[in-house]
């Protein structure tokens, strides 16, 4: 049962470290500029909500509930998404910093990473069908049974994924990232 409900409201530059934050559905609401660092958010639901460059790195997102949120700018280091609630999941994120973050096995279609860096990340098992890999950079990201149909990797860089560990028909590459998808292997281009 939730404790709370917020609606249509903007938290700004809120350090939810030394303020706790209540749990609850939040719906609509902006969160500008706010540190979630470390902290619990486990159980509460974000739904159209927004968040603006906060700092979320090592946030615990146990069973937390994000559905059609907006990540941008956002500092993410080392999340496990792989633990959020799945039903109705779906996030974007612009200029976000997500190294050492996971979303292994989660099922996540039509996913926009626009300008992010993605070191580092797993992305093993995942669905990622039709997402969107906008200049986005996949130095050491982990690819592995992983669901990237109809994905776009045009302007990515330093991805390594290798086709026989990857459903990957109908994804898009530009010629000058192909060698990402070589790497495995270990062929000489030049």
């Amino acid at each position: 049962m939730l404790d709370s409900f917020f609606d249509s409201e903007t938290y700004s530059k809120i350090d939810f470290t030394s303020t706790k934050i209540k749990k609850g559905e939040y719906d609509n609401c902006v969160f500008n500029n706010c540190n979630f660092q470390g902290i619990h958010t486990s159980n509460i639901q974000f739904i159209e909500c927004e968040f603006i460059d906060c700092n979320f790195s090592n946030t615990i997102v146990g069973n937390t509930a994000f559905k059609d949120v907006s990540f941008v700018n956002c500092k993410m280091i080392g999340v496990k998404f792989d633990n959020v609630d799945p039903f109705l999941l779906d996030f974007s994120f612009k200029g976000c910093q997500l190294n050492f973050s996971s979303f292994y096995k989660l099922k996540i279609p039509k996913t926009k990473f626009v300008n992010c860096n993605l070191e580092s990340v797993d992305f093993s098992e995942a669905d990622l069908n039709n997402s969107l890999f906008e200049k986005s950079d996949l130095k050491a990201a982990v690819f592995s049974g992983t669901n990237i149909e109809k994905s776009d990797f045009r302007t990515a860089v330093n991805f390594n994924i290798n086709p026989n560990k990857n459903k990957l028909s109908s994804a898009k590459f530009s010629r000058t990232t192909l060698e990402g998808l070589l790497v495995s292997y270990k062929i000489i281009i030049e």
